[in-house]
């Protein structure tokens, strides 16, 4: 048995400061519904993430833009009910919280009561913090995220690293910096130069979520579609795979279609 899994106490961001003050590494992953939730929660996970790469995940869409927010809240209630100590952290969903405060507090506190999460996350610097102090003075906690913000795919026209020029990793780390005056209790940091990162977890008293960001932030975070296997086209160099999921489960489908064929399934003692 797991060390976390000795402990059924809940992870609150109060427990995240916590461990970045200790230097206990956070564990982040995503999930959309209640059967991979229920998985990563009993594994051991600190945080659940339900991503807006439910886009892509599971709605087959190219980018995160069009998932909207009663989908978001959808997938959200699902994993609720399966997550017993992982905090539950939703994206809002781009188009509710971009150059209006008070339709991010609506739609933070729709996902807050409708789902029953316990945090929301916004892609942005310096133009989502007075969102984020509006939330945040609502009694709703917000991760922020920074780097390559796949919301914004359209304006970068790439998914290549951020913040590698000088003038860029400045604009960041002052972002970082008015994000957590503002109130944000972690911050993901995504797809930037592994020193850079480091830097900012340095300079930043919240916990620093890195993906593709090097090791130097407080934890890590990965799709778990993309981790277990199950999704083959994805390749990023700062993707481990630790299974080859998509393989496993389509030789079994391929072995329940055989049995069905050839009539061995079901068999005698498989039948009522």
């Amino acid at each position: 048995m797991s060390t976390a899994k000795k402990s059924v106490k809940r992870v609150t961001t109060h427990v995240l400061r916590a461990m970045k003050e200790q230097g206990i590494k956070i564990s982040m992953l995503t999930a959309y519904d209640y059967s991979m939730a229920r998985i990563v929660d009993d594994a051991g996970i600190d945080v659940v993430l339900v991503g807006d790469s439910a886009s892509n995940v599971i709605h087959g869409h190219e980018t995160t833009l069009p998932i909207t927010l009663d989908q978001m809240i959808d997938h959200a209630s699902s994993v609720v009910r399966a997550v017993k100590r992982a905090l539950i952290v939703v994206d809002l969903p781009f188009g509710h919280y971009q150059g209006d405060s008070k339709n991010a507090l609506k739609s933070a506190i729709r996902i807050m009561k409708e789902s029953g999460a316990h945090a929301i996350k916004m892609e942005g610097g310096e133009f989502i913090v007075d969102s984020v102090k509006r939330i945040v003075s609502a009694g709703i906690p917000v991760m922020g995220h920074l780097g390559l913000t796949p919301q914004s795919i359209y304006k970068f026209g790439t998914y290549t690293v951020r913040a590698k020029e000088e003038e860029e990793a400045k604009i960041l780390l002052s972002d970082a910096t008015k994000l957590e005056k503002a109130g944000c209790f972690a911050m993901v940091l995504e797809k930037i130069p592994r020193q850079l990162a480091r830097e900012a977890s340095e300079r930043l008293y919240v916990p620093t979520i890195g993906i593709g960001a090097g090791n130097g932030c407080d934890g890590q975070v990965l799709v778990t579609h993309d981790m277990l296997g199950i999704n083959k086209g994805f390749s990023p160099r700062f993707l481990r795979r630790y299974a080859n999921l998509y393989d496993v489960m389509k030789g079994a489908v391929e072995h329940y279609i055989e049995d069905v064929k050839s009539g061995d399934f079901p068999k005698d003692e498989e039948a009522y």
